[in-house]
């Protein structure tokens, strides 16, 4: 990167470079938490005696849609941990920690729970519309983690130091990773065949927007100057030749 690593927060975040592996290993273990917590809903008698707490009888009517969607939160959690211990540079703050695993534990076991048909009565059977959602989910993850794995290789040339990535997926969007994660959602959200659903990318989208895309486009604006200013003018900020 270009000047000295100084504590510069973003939009809530911390930019600053640094290891944080304390609070790296809190977050990926957290997450797995919830996994697990998934896991023995689907698998053992977790949802039962869920049933039992909220005085419902609840039981899996779609358990095959359950056991997509459980991919999908298995999936999450692998990149999550490579995104944590391999592509991320910056500190990681015990707030943002714990707010995020209140947000992954929300989605993460909600969509299962409405995707897998613990509330209804009768499954949904498979429609061709369910392989464009796991395209979706797979297209979007790929996006995301594809472009940061290329800023990270290019990143590790000494020459590079000091200047902004533009190649890569980043030449289409400035922050494709943000709309990876956007279409990623998407996907799993249909996976779930029910609307209400698609209000968690809708707001995710809406946050990247208005909130995450302008902290960090300022923060990008101090440290590369010109130049980000340059790739900036030429260069879709969100959806690719879009916006």
């Amino acid at each position: 990167m270009g000047a000295a690593d100084t504590k510069q927060t973003r939009g809530g975040v911390d930019r600053s470079h640094g290891r944080s592996l304390t609070g790296k290993s809190v977050f990926l273990g957290g997450h797995l938490l919830i996994i697990l917590i998934c896991g023995w809903l689907l698998f053992s008698d977790g949802l039962s005696q869920l049933g039992h707490l909220v005085h419902r009888d609840l039981q899996w009517t779609d358990p095959n849609r359950a056991c997509i969607l459980f991919a999908c939160a298995l999936l999450y959690g692998i990149r999550h941990g490579i995104t944590l211990f391999y592509l991320l540079a910056r500190k990681v703050e015990y707030g943002e920690v714990f707010g995020l695993l209140l947000f992954m534990a929300l989605f993460e076991i909600g969509l299962l729970l409405i995707g897998g048909g613990a509330f209804g009565t009768e499954p949904v059977p498979f429609r061709p519309f369910d392989v464009v959602a796991v395209v979706l989910v797979l297209i979007g993850s790929g996006l995301n983690s594809g472009s940061e794995i290329q800023r990270k290789l290019w990143k590790k040339d000494p020459a590079n130091r000091g200047h902004c990535y533009t190649g890569g997926l980043f030449r289409y969007s400035m922050h494709i990773n943000y709309f990876g994660d956007t279409v990623l959602f998407t996907g799993w959200s249909l996976l779930t065949v029910n609307h209400w659903t698609l209000a968690l990318p809708l707001m995710m989208a809406a946050s990247f927007i208005f909130f995450h895309i302008p902290a960090l486009d300022a923060y990008l604006d101090d440290r590369y100057g010109e130049e980000f200013r340059a790739y900036a003018a030429r260069t879709r900020k969100f959806i690719p030749f879009i916006y």
